[in-house]
């Protein structure tokens, strides 16, 4: 049989069990608490998943329809590419950057030079056609008139001066820049 004291005790830990109760409810009121927080953030964490996903389905759609675009373009290209490829090397390799400025420059003036050739250029190109003959008709001219002032008494001295002038002539321009 339990004594007196067996029973103090056992009615000392009954009316402390309220106190442990009331504490132990308030701890899984802290728990649950803390669980529907995390619950919380949680879900916004799964929210903000969901949101990128989707952006990021976005973006990997706009750039398969890329990738597709590119694949085609460079497949149209790859031939044209590779029958390039040794030309394109071969200019990297001996292209120094001063040449490439100066194609720069010359694609710049190319507006005005295509310009000028127009204007220019292309009209006395057209009338060379009917100028050759006239050179040719006055070339003979002068030939005959040679021969006509060969034969007149005295100009055949006249005309060896003149030459010798002219050799004396050349032989002084000449001389100076061969030297």
């Amino acid at each position: 049989m339990p004594g007196p004291g067996d029973l103090l005790a056992l009615v000392n830990q009954l009316s402390a069990l309220p106190g442990q109760l009331q504490r132990l409810v308030s701890d899984v009121d802290g728990l649950l608490e803390r669980i529907e927080s995390t619950r919380a953030g949680a879900d916004e964490v799964v929210a903000g998943v969901d949101e990128t996903r989707a952006r990021a389905d976005g973006l990997v759609a706009g750039a398969e329809k890329s990738l597709t675009r590119l694949v085609g373009l460079l497949d149209s290209l790859e031939p044209s590419l590779t029958a390039l490829q040794p030309t394109l090397e071969r200019l990297a390799d001996t292209t120094e950057p001063r040449e490439v400025d100066a194609l720069v420059s010359l694609v710049d003036q190319l507006p005005q030079l295509a310009t000028q050739v127009e204007r220019d250029v292309l009209p006395v190109l057209t009338t060379l056609g009917s100028v050759a003959p006239d050179l040719h008709d006055l070339l003979d001219a002068s030939r005959e008139l040679n021969e006509m002032l060969a034969k007149l008494p005295g100009l055949g001295r006249i005309r060896r001066r003149v030459e010798e002038q002219q050799a004396a002539e050349a032989a002084r321009t000449d001389g100076p820049q061969s030297a």
